[in-house]
């Protein structure tokens, strides 16, 4: 693979479960391939769920996501308990530097806290900024897991800090033209 002397744009998509991040996240990617740019998609939670796999048995499918086991570890244990609040971000930065070398777009679909959008975007100036929203939409998580920070943090956070927001409101090719008309003015 070639090594790249530019930044990669940066992708951060924010918003509740089950709204359309990963769906963003691949629509993104399948866009940038689609324009001879090189794209890679990553997650915050990378290494959260990669110890999910493998010391608590999760098959890495999203049907049978431990949802409870992520919420606690990553945030009750690692971030608040151990005090490490930058623990993911701090990998996730490490991982943006290694990976700027070989790509023109990275996507970072499970953005749940304003940290993680200031400390990257403080970081890469180059970074857009995206919510997805979907109204009347069931989570089908269980109430606790809604009130759990990482459904609750970005509740908060001022549209204004938004580059875009994208309403999920009707089937995925709306949403995806879309996603699309914001890339045909950022890439």
């Amino acid at each position: 693979m070639e090594l790249k002397e530019k930044n990669a744009k940066i992708f951060l998509i924010c918003g509740k479960a089950r709204h359309g991040k990963t769906t963003m996240g691949n629509i993104i990617k399948e866009y940038a391939e689609k324009k001879s740019m090189k794209s890679a998609n990553t997650l915050i939670a990378l290494y959260l769920k990669t110890y999910a796999k493998q010391f608590f048995g999760w098959d890495g499918k999203e049907s049978t996501k431990p949802r409870e086991l992520l919420q606690q570890l990553g945030t009750d244990i690692i971030r608040e308990k151990l005090n490490k609040p930058t623990f993911f971000i701090d990998r996730t930065i490490e991982d943006i530097e290694i990976l700027s070398h070989f790509f023109d777009v990275i996507t970072i679909d499970d953005i749940r806290f304003p940290m993680e959008i200031e400390s990257i975007k403080n970081k890469y100036k180059d970074t857009i900024v995206v919510k997805v929203v979907r109204t009347d939409f069931d989570s089908e998580l269980t109430k606790e897991q809604e009130k759990h920070k990482t459904e609750t943090a970005l509740d908060d956070y001022p549209d204004e800090n938004y580059d875009y927001i994208i309403d999920n409101d009707k089937d995925l090719d709306s949403y995806k033209n879309k996603i699309i008309k914001m890339l045909e003015e950022v890439l």
